[in-house]
């Protein structure tokens, strides 16, 4: 219920004229004081002072807004390093046009990586089958120049390739860095041109996911296994068309060949690349001779860790101690390694004094250490008791 003001006879008492002035000027005060109060908030604005217009301060936003941000990561900084010693690699290959005339066509096309340059020659380092069955070879350069390049020399074993050609148009060259240094989680990008040179020069970066993996490979396409390829793990995206290229560190140091992925619907980002330290002895003889010629034992392998426990006990017959090793599968009759008195089940565990705890270990001690005609010794379990054998590494041509 309202109330209101009156005389004492009752009528409406008339409005005071001072009320309504006292009223008006105070309401006319509290809202200057919100305005000032408000302007005195405002960065850079004061009452009184010589301030920027509303239109300046909007020019100098917009310009702010349209500036170019140069933006430096340690992955541009990397990319920047390595990406002009990435090239594109077309395997040319016999063919007929529209007009039924015979001329060389690309049949396929991967990466590779210029590791070197002297004096008139380039040498680029790509994967075995990328230039599989080639009658010709292309390497594109990263401004977009066409070289022709010919063949130095493959080893399908490492899936490796080595070619040459003119250094005149050659930009850059990678700088090698030491795989052998790789952390798990250390941060990595891969550098090439995933189908084909429409997208060349794509950079996908990850981590290491592992080291001195060994993947089962088939060489011949006959859906046996013939050979463990040594290889880094990655999650950086490898696709088609990358193979052969660049696998680099963050100082842009290549570290890696890339090679293959894993590709099944169940599998995302398992990518694999060869090991630039394992890469270079066969590079190097590939440049040298041509070919890649190995000492070889004459026996099959397969790690100590994929054999059932059940089998280690009753088939290997091993001491419990023993967690790690190569198990003997088959041994070459007339071998270095049949001569010295190997055999099928044997357990090696060391060689030369090195331990072996697997396959890798094994290739690496065989391969990067030792020639054709040196003594091996080695030391192996049978049937729980630890035997030693001296062998003399022959050419694995002869197998």
């Amino acid at each position: 219920m309202g109330y209101y003001n009156q005389t004492p006879n009752g009528r409406p008492r008339k409005p005071s004229r001072s009320g309504s002035f006292f009223s008006g000027l105070f309401g006319a005060l509290a809202g200057g004081l919100v305005v000032w109060l408000l302007f005195s908030q405002a960065p850079g604005v004061m009452p009184g002072a010589d301030n920027q217009s509303g239109t300046q301060i909007q020019e100098q936003q917009r310009e702010q807004q349209g500036a170019s941000l140069d933006i430096t990561t340690d992955v541009t900084k990397a990319v920047e390093a390595a990406s002009d010693a990435v090239v594109g690699v077309s395997n040319l290959q016999a063919g007929s046009d529209f007009f039924s005339q015979s001329q060389e066509q690309a049949v396929g096309t991967g990466s590779g990586v210029i590791y070197k340059s002297e004096g008139e020659i380039a040498y680029v380092v790509t994967n075995q089958h990328v230039i599989d069955g080639a009658s010709g070879i292309e390497v594109t350069l990263a401004d977009g120049t066409k070289v022709e390049a010919e063949l130095v020399g493959s080893d399908i074993w490492t899936d490796l390739a080595v070619l040459r050609m003119s250094n005149e148009k050659v930009q850059d060259v990678v700088e090698l860095g030491d795989s052998d240094a790789l952390k798990r989680g250390e941060a990595v990008i891969a550098i090439g041109n995933p189908l084909g040179l429409e997208f060349s020069g794509s950079v996908t970066s990850g981590v290491v996911s592992g080291t001195d993996r060994a993947v089962p490979v088939d060489l011949n396409g006959d859906g046996t296994e013939d050979w463990q390829a040594e290889v880094l793990q990655t999650d950086a995206a490898i696709n088609p068309g990358n193979s052969g290229g660049a696998l680099v560190n963050l100082a842009g140091q290549l570290i890696g060949i890339n090679s293959m992925k894993i590709a099944t619907s169940q599998v995302e980002g398992i990518g694999f690349s060869i090991p630039i330290n394992s890469a270079l002895p066969v590079i190097r003889q590939l440049e040298a001779t041509g070919e890649m010629v190995r000492p070889a034992m004459g026996i099959t392998l397969v790690d100590l860790a994929q054999v059932p426990s059940t089998y280690r006990e009753d088939t290997l017959n091993l001491p419990e101690d023993v967690t790690a090793g190569v198990v003997v599968s088959s041994v070459v009759e007339g071998s270095a390694a049949a001569q010295a008195g190997m055999r099928q089940y044997d357990v090696v565990v060391e060689m030369d004094g090195q331990e072996i705890r697997d396959i890798i270990d094994l290739r690496k001690h065989l391969y990067n250490e030792k020639q054709i005609g040196d003594m091996l010794e080695v030391k192996a379990y049978r049937d729980g008791e630890l035997l030693e054998f001296e062998l003399e590494l022959v050419d694995n041509s002869t197998f």
